[in-house]
């Protein structure tokens, strides 16, 4: 799955920076049922929104690397890299600048942890929950991420 929007109309004229981050679904079966670690951030306005954990890469990382990183950072659960989800790519306006953002998320298996938002060092994740795969479209703010559940629960479900 690929999604793109295009730049903010009326700031061509403004430079333009380019950011990559990854993240993705970190799946476990909690009691029988297919559960995702979400966690839930501030937007620009101040609302606090439920969202997929993410995040810019290190230097030298790749995407996936970052997304298992940055899941273990901001739900303090591991996981293994499955299959890439997809790439969301987006832009919005930046204080003088126009930011144009690419996001890989990637469908992970949780491999242990406990489920904190705690030891997020860039302390923007806070809160942390197991959310069941069914009740995640409506949990979640954005419509890209929800799009991306549908294409993990194809995944999931295999064929048949």
């Amino acid at each position: 799955m690929s999604s793109s929007q295009h730049p903010p109309s009326g700031a061509s004229d403004l430079p333009v920076v380019e950011e990559v981050s990854a993240g993705g679904l970190v799946v476990d079966a909690i009691e029988g049922v297919a559960q995702a670690a979400v966690i839930a951030r501030r937007n620009r306005a101040g609302r606090l929104e439920w969202c997929l954990p993410k995040g810019h890469l290190e230097p030298g990382e790749s995407p996936a690397q970052a997304a298992v990183r940055e899941i273990r950072e901001e739900t303090g659960i591991g996981g293994q890299v499955i299959k890439l989800l997809g790439t969301i790519d987006y832009w919005f306006l930046g204080d003088g600048h126009r930011v144009h953002k690419i996001v890989h998320h990637y469908l992970l298996s949780a491999q242990g942890g406990r489920l904190t938002a705690e030891n997020d060092p860039d302390g923007e994740a806070e809160e942390a929950a197991w959310v069941p795969l069914d009740r995640l479209r409506e949990r979640l703010a954005y419509p890209n991420e929800r799009r991306l559940v549908q294409a993990a629960r194809r995944l999931l479900d295999g064929p048949g």
